[in-house]
C-alpha cells in the first residue's frame, strides 16, 4: 500500500515554492490564493532571502502548509495514497490532501494554529531539546524526575526523541540525559515548547476556529499524531487537532501502525526528505526487533 507523509515545522528553507511557482501555473493560482486569504503576501517570504523572516510561527506553518499541498496537487495521477499521515503541522497538510479539508479552510487553520501557538509562546516562553541515543522509557523517566514542566515532545525513531518545556526543566534535563549516557542532548532553535503544556493556552482558540470549519470523510485513512491509529472519523479528527497542541508527536508508533496495517511504500510532500528518512530508521527497528 501506498502511503504518503508530510512534514512539520523546521522544513523550511530560503525560497521554499519558488521552482512550484515557476513551473505550475496552477500552483501559480494557489500561492495568489494564500496571498489573499492570509492577508500578506507570504511568496514574497517564501521566495526571498531572508531566512529570519521566514523562521517566525505564523509564518514558517503557512508556508510548508502551501508548499506540501500544492506539490500534491501538481503531482496529479502520481499522487493515489491509501494512507495519509503529518508530523505536528503536516497533519494538516494530510487533511487536505485526503479531503477532509478543502485547501482554503485548511490554510485558514494553519494561519490560526500558528498565531495561537506563537500567543502562547509569548505568555509562557519555553524551549526544547533533542536526545539522541536514548531508549524512549528513559527519556520519560528522567523526565519525570525534573522539577518544572518538561515532557516527551516528538517520538521521531527508535533512539531520537524531542523533549519540550520550560527552559530551565529542559536545561536540567540534558544535563540528566547527558549523564545517563546520551549521545547528544542539544537544545533546539525553535520559538516555544511546543506539544507540552505551556501550549494549553492555544487549545481553546484553535478548537473554536476548528468548530467553525467543515470537515468531510477522509478519502483514505488518516494517521494522527496524537493515537499513532488510522482514522476515517471527521469528529475524531477535529478532537485529535485540537490535543495535538499538547500531546506528543507519536511519530514512530504512527508509522510501525502504518506498515503493520500494510504500508509498503512512503513518499514524502514537502520541503525536505527528513521524514522518509525517519521512516527508514522505523522500519529498520522493526525488522531488528522482529529478527528478519
Amino acid at each position: 500500500m501506498k502511503a504518503f507523509v508530510f512534514p512539520g515545522q523546521g522544513a523550511q528553507f530560503p525560497g521554499i515554492g519558488k521552482d512550484l511557482f515557476e513551473n505550475s501555473s496552477a500552483a501559480q493560482k494557489r500561492f495568489h490564493q494564500a496571498n489573499e486569504i492570509l492577508g500578506f503576501e507570504i511568496t514574497q517570504i517564501m521566495f526571498g532571502d531572508d531566512a529570519e523572516a521566514l523562521k517566525k510561527t505564523e509564518v514558517t506553518q503557512p508556508a510548508i502548509f502551501l508548499h506540501s499541498t500544492i506539490l500534491g496537487e501538481v503531482m496529479g495521477s502520481r499522487f493515489q495514497p491509501e494512507m495519509l499521515a503529518g508530523h505536528s503541522l503536516g497533519e494538516f497538510s494530510a487533511l487536505v490532501a485526503s479531503g477532509a479539508l478543502s485547501f482554503e479552510e485548511g490554510l485558514s487553520l494553519v494561519s490560526e494554529r500558528a498565531l495561537a501557538m506563537q500567543a502562547a509562546c509569548n505568555e509562557q516562553p519555553g524551549t526544547m531539546a533533542a536526545i539522541l541515543g536514548l531508549e524512549d522509557q528513559k527519556v520519560e523517566s528522567i523526565c519525570e524526575s525534573i522539577n518544572g514542566i518538561v515532557v516527551a515532545a516528538n517520538y521521531n525513531c527508535p533512539g531520537q526523541l524531542v523533549i519540550s518545556g520550560a527552559f530551565e526543566s529542559v536545561e536540567n534535563a540534558c544535563e540528566a540525559f547527558k549523564e545517563a549516557g546520551a549521545r547528544r542532548a542539544l537544545l533546539l532553535p525553535v520559538g516555544g515548547a511546543f506539544h507540552s503544556p505551556l501550549m494549553e493556552p492555544a487549545k481553546e482558540r484553535l478548537a473554536k476556529a476548528i468548530a467553525q470549519s467543515s470537515f468531510k470523510t477522509p478519502r483514505c485513512p488518516v494517521y494522527q499524531n496524537v493515537t499513532a491509529q488510522g482514522t476515517l472519523d471527521a469528529e475524531e479528527i477535529k478532537e485529535n487537532l485540537v490535543s495535538q497542541l499538547t500531546a506528543p508527536v507519536r511519530w514512530t508508533q504512527s508509522v510501525q501502525q502504518m506498515i503493520a496495517d500494510g504500508a509498503t511504500h512512503f513518499t514524502e510532500v514537502g520541503p525536505g526528505k527528513v521524514l522518509q528518512g525517519l521512516v527508514k530508521k522505523i522500519d529498520r527497528n522493526m525488522e531488528t526487533a522482529s529478527g528478519v
